[in-house]
């Protein structure tokens, strides 16, 4: 689908079709990266479109410049790979497109530099535009690197690096001793190393399940619970979360307190007033009508049976956006494992281990 878009979308006067190069080799070996390791820091928008352009620039120079064949394919393709690391645009297909314009003097000289832009530039752009789409369609996450990007979207957790008490330039190092850093980023790595440190954690729980340290005693609220009730609940129990349910305590979703500021956050945005004015208006129906739980729980967040390891939930609550899981059976829920609960599973077997 990519390729054959991108191919619609490079349909150009200015391309002889008779030459088929208004799609070169060197797209497949992008959409292999794109569309199969969208991760990869090869991958990425800057080294997939910049590297494949540059590359291209450079190529179409040395054929101006040098006439013998094979000595004129060497030094697109070395001078390309030179370029594109300075740029920190290393892509691999920017080399076949570098070999495709030397092995071609015929169309870079009739394109001269107007063949990076098309159908190189535009090609590889449509491409990555086409790779952002299917990303999205199909749950996964391109492009994939954003450092400065909180870990937490705006609950104020702190990044991969910083969780694991690596700084940025650490890890950077690690990298570049290992000789990685154009396989892996930063990010990546920290990732890596916090997925490390919580498996090995959860071989301190041992066989314990979900069932061993669940909460039981549950404070339930219906969907048409509204917030006044929810609030106080919350102020009143301590809690951090709150179950949905509806008929025989069939599990809907779940409300946490952060819900609640969120809410009223988005009121204070729309409204152009002050925070504190939009909750006090959001809890004392201040509007048309109450809002109601149904309104502003989650039902989309992770769920547990009774026999799911506490290995399992240890990721779920790691990076700081879920403070409980619920346990479900057969649609009902029986408890919940909060935060604390796991933190006090945790050190009753570093007890029992010693």
């Amino acid at each position: 689908m990519g390729i054959g878009l991108t191919g619609l979308f490079l349909l150009s006067p200015r391309i002889e079709l008779d030459w088929g190069l208004y799609l070169v080799a060197p797209f497949g070996a992008t959409s292999v990266l794109l569309f199969a390791v969208p991760n990869s820091p090869l991958a990425q928008p800057w080294s997939a479109i910049v590297g494949n352009m540059v590359a291209a620039l450079v190529a179409v120079a040395v054929c101006m410049l040098v006439d013998e064949p094979l000595l004129r394919v060497a030094l697109s393709v070395g001078m390309a790979i030179c370029v594109t690391m300075m740029l920190r645009a290393l892509h691999p297909p920017a080399g076949a497109v570098a070999m495709t314009a030397a092995l071609s003097p015929g169309v870079t000289d009739a394109l001269g530099f107007w063949f990076a832009i098309v159908p190189i530039g535009l090609g590889t752009l449509a491409l990555v535009l086409v790779a952002m789409v299917y990303a999205r369609l199909t749950g996964r996450r391109y492009p994939f690197r954003h450092f400065e990007e909180s870990a937490g979207r705006g609950t104020g957790a702190v990044s991969p690096s910083e969780r694991i008490g690596l700084s940025e330039a650490e890890l950077s190092e690690i990298l570049d001793r290992y000789r990685h850093s154009f396989n892996l980023g930063v990010e990546d790595l920290a990732r890596l190393i916090g997925a490390a440190e919580m498996q090995a954690a959860s071989h301190e729980t041992g066989p314990m399940t979900a069932s061993q340290i669940m909460s039981r005693e549950l404070v339930l609220v219906s969907p048409e619970t509204d917030l006044v009730q929810v609030a106080d609940l919350f102020r009143r129990h301590k809690f951090t979360s709150l179950p949905v349910v509806g008929p025989d305590n069939r599990f809907l979703g779940i409300i946490f307190q952060i819900h609640l500021i969120t809410r009223a956050r988005e009121d204070a945005l729309r409204l152009d007033r002050g925070f504190v004015p939009a909750f006090r208006r959001l809890l004392d129906g201040g509007r048309d009508r109450a809002v109601q739980a149904a309104e502003i729980m989650s039902v989309a967040g992770p769920r547990a049976t009774t026999n799911t390891p506490v290995s399992a939930l240890l990721p779920m609550m790691a990076d700081g956006d879920i403070d409980a899981v619920p346990v479900i059976e057969h649609g009902i829920i029986t408890g919940i494992v909060t935060r604390t609960d796991l933190i006090s599973a945790l050190a009753r077997s570093a007890v029992r281990s010693r």
